[in-house]
Protein backbone atom coordinates (compact mmCIF):
# COMPACT_ATOMS: atom_id res chain seq x y z
CA UNK A 1 0.00 0.00 0.00
CA UNK A 2 1.37 3.33 -0.76
CA UNK A 3 1.58 6.15 1.37
CA UNK A 4 -1.27 8.90 1.40
CA UNK A 5 -0.08 12.48 2.26
CA UNK A 6 -3.11 14.31 3.61
CA UNK A 7 -2.46 18.18 4.17
CA UNK A 8 -5.46 19.00 6.33
CA UNK A 9 -6.48 21.43 9.29
CA UNK A 10 -8.95 23.05 7.00
CA UNK A 11 -10.91 23.17 9.32
CA UNK A 12 -9.49 19.94 12.12
CA UNK A 13 -13.15 18.60 11.61
CA UNK A 14 -12.52 17.86 8.31
CA UNK A 15 -9.74 16.10 8.77
CA UNK A 16 -11.28 13.60 11.36
CA UNK A 17 -13.96 12.86 8.51
CA UNK A 18 -11.02 12.16 6.33
CA UNK A 19 -9.08 9.81 8.99
CA UNK A 20 -12.23 8.35 9.56
CA UNK A 21 -13.29 7.56 6.18
CA UNK A 22 -9.81 5.87 5.19
CA UNK A 23 -10.06 4.24 7.83
CA UNK A 24 -13.51 2.42 7.51
CA UNK A 25 -12.71 1.73 3.55
CA UNK A 26 -9.35 0.40 3.78
CA UNK A 27 -11.27 -2.10 6.46
CA UNK A 28 -13.79 -2.42 4.27
CA UNK A 29 -11.31 -3.25 0.98
CA UNK A 30 -8.86 -5.65 2.97
CA UNK A 31 -10.46 -7.02 6.39
CA UNK A 32 -9.20 -8.49 8.89
CA UNK A 33 -7.07 -5.45 11.27
CA UNK A 34 -5.59 -3.31 8.11
CA UNK A 35 -5.62 0.55 7.94
CA UNK A 36 -4.46 3.64 5.53
CA UNK A 37 -0.60 4.55 5.71
CA UNK A 38 -1.13 8.03 6.33
CA UNK A 39 0.93 11.03 6.71
CA UNK A 40 -1.17 13.87 8.28
CA UNK A 41 -0.12 17.54 7.94
CA UNK A 42 -3.06 19.53 10.35
CA UNK A 43 -2.58 22.94 9.93
CA UNK A 44 -3.91 26.08 12.33
CA UNK A 45 -7.16 27.23 10.40
CA UNK A 46 -7.33 30.52 12.36
CA UNK A 47 -4.32 31.38 10.22
CA UNK A 48 -5.91 30.11 6.86
CA UNK A 49 -9.03 31.62 7.48
CA UNK A 50 -7.59 35.32 8.19
CA UNK A 51 -5.56 34.97 4.82
CA UNK A 52 -8.98 34.11 2.80
CA UNK A 53 -10.77 36.79 4.15
CA UNK A 54 -8.47 38.93 2.89
CA UNK A 55 -7.87 37.91 -0.19
CA UNK A 56 -4.29 36.78 0.26
CA UNK A 57 -4.42 33.27 -2.60
CA UNK A 58 -0.81 34.28 -2.24
CA UNK A 59 0.15 33.97 0.99
CA UNK A 60 -2.15 30.90 1.40
CA UNK A 61 -0.63 28.99 -1.47
CA UNK A 62 2.64 29.11 -0.58
CA UNK A 63 2.05 27.69 3.37
CA UNK A 64 0.37 24.81 1.15
CA UNK A 65 3.14 24.26 -1.02
CA UNK A 66 5.93 24.84 1.86
CA UNK A 67 3.58 21.66 3.41
CA UNK A 68 2.94 19.42 0.25
CA UNK A 69 7.02 19.59 -0.32
CA UNK A 70 7.47 18.18 3.66
CA UNK A 71 4.45 15.67 2.90
CA UNK A 72 6.65 14.44 -0.27
CA UNK A 73 9.94 14.37 1.62
CA UNK A 74 8.12 12.79 4.31
CA UNK A 75 7.56 9.73 2.12
CA UNK A 76 3.87 10.47 1.10
CA UNK A 77 3.37 8.66 -2.23
CA UNK A 78 -0.05 10.87 -3.53
CA UNK A 79 -0.94 13.78 -2.21
CA UNK A 80 -5.03 14.85 -0.81
CA UNK A 81 -6.05 18.21 0.32
CA UNK A 82 -8.60 17.74 2.93
CA UNK A 83 -10.85 20.79 1.78
CA UNK A 84 -12.51 21.62 -1.26
CA UNK A 85 -11.83 25.56 -1.11
CA UNK A 86 -7.89 25.41 -0.89
CA UNK A 87 -8.31 23.84 -4.19
CA UNK A 88 -8.33 27.30 -5.81
CA UNK A 89 -4.59 26.93 -4.93
CA UNK A 90 -3.58 23.22 -6.10
CA UNK A 91 -1.64 24.72 -9.07
CA UNK A 92 0.11 26.37 -6.51
CA UNK A 93 0.83 24.05 -4.01
CA UNK A 94 2.07 21.28 -6.47
CA UNK A 95 4.56 24.03 -7.52
CA UNK A 96 7.78 21.43 -8.01
CA UNK A 97 5.93 18.63 -5.83
CA UNK A 98 6.56 15.16 -7.77
CA UNK A 99 3.93 12.73 -6.36
CA UNK A 100 0.43 12.77 -7.72
CA UNK A 101 -2.35 14.69 -6.37
CA UNK A 102 -6.34 13.68 -6.23
CA UNK A 103 -8.13 16.66 -7.45
CA UNK A 104 -11.62 16.68 -5.43
CA UNK A 105 -13.40 18.34 -7.65
CA UNK A 106 -11.92 15.68 -10.69
CA UNK A 107 -12.85 12.74 -8.43
CA UNK A 108 -16.35 14.54 -7.85
CA UNK A 109 -17.21 14.73 -11.22
CA UNK A 110 -16.11 11.05 -12.31
CA UNK A 111 -18.69 10.01 -9.88
CA UNK A 112 -21.32 11.97 -11.05
CA UNK A 113 -20.87 11.49 -14.54
CA UNK A 114 -20.80 7.42 -13.88
CA UNK A 115 -24.01 7.85 -12.05
CA UNK A 116 -25.74 9.31 -15.29
CA UNK A 117 -26.25 12.62 -13.96
CA UNK A 118 -25.40 16.01 -15.63
CA UNK A 119 -26.96 18.95 -13.32
CA UNK A 120 -25.69 18.42 -10.07
CA UNK A 121 -26.58 21.75 -7.01
CA UNK A 122 -23.49 22.75 -5.32
CA UNK A 123 -23.32 23.46 -1.19
CA UNK A 124 -20.45 24.98 -0.14
CA UNK A 125 -18.12 27.84 1.26
CA UNK A 126 -18.81 31.27 -0.42
CA UNK A 127 -15.48 30.62 -2.28
CA UNK A 128 -16.11 28.24 -3.48
CA UNK A 129 -19.39 28.77 -4.96
CA UNK A 130 -18.62 31.94 -6.12
CA UNK A 131 -15.21 31.96 -7.32
CA UNK A 132 -14.87 29.76 -10.96
CA UNK A 133 -12.22 27.59 -9.43
CA UNK A 134 -14.44 24.82 -8.72
CA UNK A 135 -17.13 25.25 -11.35
CA UNK A 136 -14.87 25.14 -14.20
CA UNK A 137 -13.75 21.61 -13.66
CA UNK A 138 -17.48 19.93 -13.12
CA UNK A 139 -18.60 22.02 -16.55
CA UNK A 140 -15.04 20.91 -17.87
CA UNK A 141 -16.23 17.42 -17.23
CA UNK A 142 -19.66 18.40 -19.14
CA UNK A 143 -21.96 19.12 -15.73
CA UNK A 144 -23.62 21.91 -15.37
CA UNK A 145 -23.87 23.03 -11.51
CA UNK A 146 -26.40 24.34 -10.29
CA UNK A 147 -25.90 27.00 -7.08
CA UNK A 148 -27.95 28.37 -4.66
CA UNK A 149 -29.34 31.96 -4.15
CA UNK A 150 -27.57 34.94 -2.77
CA UNK A 151 -29.55 34.34 0.29
CA UNK A 152 -28.87 30.25 0.66
CA UNK A 153 -25.06 30.91 -0.68
CA UNK A 154 -24.97 33.39 2.94
CA UNK A 155 -26.63 30.66 4.84
CA UNK A 156 -24.59 27.64 3.38
CA UNK A 157 -21.22 30.07 4.03
CA UNK A 158 -22.08 31.08 7.25
CA UNK A 159 -23.03 27.75 9.07
CA UNK A 160 -19.54 26.45 7.58
CA UNK A 161 -17.46 28.74 9.09
CA UNK A 162 -19.49 29.51 12.47
CA UNK A 163 -20.90 25.98 13.20
CA UNK A 164 -19.30 23.15 11.42
CA UNK A 165 -16.05 24.08 11.53
CA UNK A 166 -16.27 23.70 15.16
CA UNK A 167 -17.90 20.79 15.24
CA UNK A 168 -21.08 22.12 16.02
CA UNK A 169 -24.38 20.71 14.66
CA UNK A 170 -27.90 22.00 15.52
CA UNK A 171 -31.09 20.88 14.08
CA UNK A 172 -31.92 24.42 13.10
CA UNK A 173 -29.06 24.14 10.70
CA UNK A 174 -30.35 20.97 9.49
CA UNK A 175 -33.28 22.11 8.65
CA UNK A 176 -32.01 24.99 6.79
CA UNK A 177 -29.31 22.82 4.95
CA UNK A 178 -32.17 20.37 3.92
CA UNK A 179 -34.80 23.10 2.75
CA UNK A 180 -31.61 25.20 0.98
CA UNK A 181 -31.10 21.16 -0.76
CA UNK A 182 -34.74 21.31 -1.13
CA UNK A 183 -34.53 24.46 -3.51
CA UNK A 184 -31.61 23.36 -5.46
CA UNK A 185 -34.13 20.75 -6.96
CA UNK A 186 -36.90 22.73 -7.51
CA UNK A 187 -34.08 24.96 -9.68
CA UNK A 188 -33.16 21.78 -11.74
CA UNK A 189 -30.19 19.89 -9.81
CA UNK A 190 -30.42 16.22 -10.40
CA UNK A 191 -28.06 15.70 -7.80
CA UNK A 192 -26.40 17.35 -4.83
CA UNK A 193 -22.65 17.69 -4.30
CA UNK A 194 -22.02 18.40 -0.40
CA UNK A 195 -19.05 20.59 -1.45
CA UNK A 196 -17.50 21.66 1.96
CA UNK A 197 -15.86 18.51 3.25
CA UNK A 198 -18.07 19.77 6.64
CA UNK A 199 -21.15 19.45 5.12
CA UNK A 200 -22.39 15.96 5.23
CA UNK A 201 -21.93 16.65 9.13
CA UNK A 202 -26.05 17.72 8.38
CA UNK A 203 -26.77 16.13 4.78
CA UNK A 204 -26.72 12.83 3.67
CA UNK A 205 -29.13 10.27 1.66
CA UNK A 206 -31.23 10.31 4.21
CA UNK A 207 -32.29 13.94 4.47
CA UNK A 208 -31.89 14.45 0.94
CA UNK A 209 -34.38 13.30 -1.26
CA UNK A 210 -32.17 13.25 -4.55
CA UNK A 211 -28.43 11.54 -5.25
CA UNK A 212 -26.12 12.81 -2.72
CA UNK A 213 -21.94 13.17 -3.39
CA UNK A 214 -20.24 13.61 -0.57
CA UNK A 215 -16.81 14.93 -1.66
CA UNK A 216 -15.05 13.36 1.55
CA UNK A 217 -16.08 9.71 1.05
CA UNK A 218 -15.68 10.32 -2.50
CA UNK A 219 -11.84 12.15 -2.23
CA UNK A 220 -10.84 9.28 0.05
CA UNK A 221 -12.37 5.93 -1.86
CA UNK A 222 -9.98 7.77 -4.56
CA UNK A 223 -7.22 8.39 -2.96
CA UNK A 224 -7.24 4.82 -1.21
CA UNK A 225 -8.07 2.70 -4.71
CA UNK A 226 -4.31 4.90 -6.20
CA UNK A 227 -3.18 3.86 -2.88
CA UNK A 228 -3.55 0.17 -3.77
CA UNK A 229 -2.74 0.20 -7.32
Amino acid sequence: MKTIGILGGMSAASTQIYYRVLCDLTRQRLGGLHSPQLLIRSLDFAEIAVLQSKGDWNSAGSILNREALALEGGGADLLVLATNTMHKLADQMMDSVSIPFVHIADATADAIQSAGLTSPGLMATAFTMQQSFYTDRLHAAGLTPVLPTEADQITTHRIIYEELCKDIVTEDSKTAYVEIARRLSDAGADSLILGCTEVGMLLNPENVSYPVFDTTRIHCAKALEMALA
